[in-house]
């Protein structure tokens, strides 16, 4: 094996270990009874699991990730799945540009236009609710679901489409008949990935929650950063609750989800 190829795997072996490490003493400290100057813990209990759900409310705030999050999957795929089609089958002035738009949540961090969204969203009264939040989140969602569908339609033959209409299809048949059941993977990975970017965004729900539209990922951070003296325990108790439940969806993702379709764009010989 070449030098190269030693230092590879060499730098891949040390991430490993060291992300092992941090999730291992997080999930060790949530069991202990007490871990304090020693290589483990005195013993271990289950009990810390029990009191975090009840001190910060946890049946509460998955309620409102999982509203929030299938709001979102919802409202983003009806904007954004018409929006594909029309970018993968149309050709109209400003198309290109269109498409950077597109881009630019996606690329941008979510704090430089987070700010400003927060601004109007306060200054409609939408802002503190989980109406806001979902508004919020769906500034990216949207533009991930255009982007991720744009290449599952382009793989799809026109002639599919020219043929239903010769049939005397209408437009709106041809959507709903034809190309909806040759979508569905493609909606299906859209939207399990939508799911997992709007559990996991924290900016842009940190920036425009109120107390009772906090999401996971926002009510974690302020019971680390909360005023007041809390068991440490509690805490790692529910970073690891937020951490399966994202390994979770990301195994679901990673089932439903072809890389190669969100990278592959085939062109239509007659464009």
């Amino acid at each position: 094996m070449r030098p190269a190829a030693w230092l590879t795997w060499g730098a891949l072996a040390f991430f490993m270990l060291n992300l092992a490490a941090l999730v291992g003493a997080v999930l060790v400290n949530s069991f202990s009874t007490r871990w304090f100057g020693t290589w483990w813990p005195e013993g271990f209990t289950a009990a810390w699991y029990a009191e975090a759900w009840r001190e910060y409310d946890l049946f509460d705030v998955l309620l409102v990730t999982l509203q929030v999050s299938l709001a979102v999957v919802v409202v983003s795929v009806l904007i954004g799945v018409p929006t594909a089609y029309a970018l993968a089958r149309r050709n109209f002035p400003g198309k290109k540009l269109l498409s950077l738009l597109f881009l630019l949540p996606i690329l941008m961090p979510p704090m430089t236009y987070g700010i400003p969204l927060a601004t109007v969203l306060y200054k409609f009264h939408l802002a503190g609710s989980t109406a806001g939040v979902i508004v919020a989140n769906l500034v990216p969602a949207v533009p991930f679901v255009v982007l991720t569908m744009t290449p599952f339609i382009e793989q799809i033959d026109t002639k599919i489409e020219a043929a239903a209409r010769m049939c005397g299809a209408r437009t709106s048949a041809v959507f709903l008949r034809v190309l909806a059941p040759l979508l569905v993977p493609g909606i299906l990975a859209a939207s399990i990935l939508v799911l997992v970017r709007t559990v996991g965004m924290f900016e842009l729900t940190f920036l425009t929650a109120g107390p009772d539209s906090q999401t996971l990922v926002v009510s974690l951070f302020y019971s680390v950063s909360a005023a007041g003296i809390r068991a440490q325990q509690t805490v790692d108790a529910m970073a690891v609750i937020y951490t399966a439940s994202m390994l979770v969806l990301l195994v679901i993702a990673l089932r439903f989800v072809n890389p190669t379709q969100l990278v592959t764009r085939l062109k239509d010989p007659a464009q």
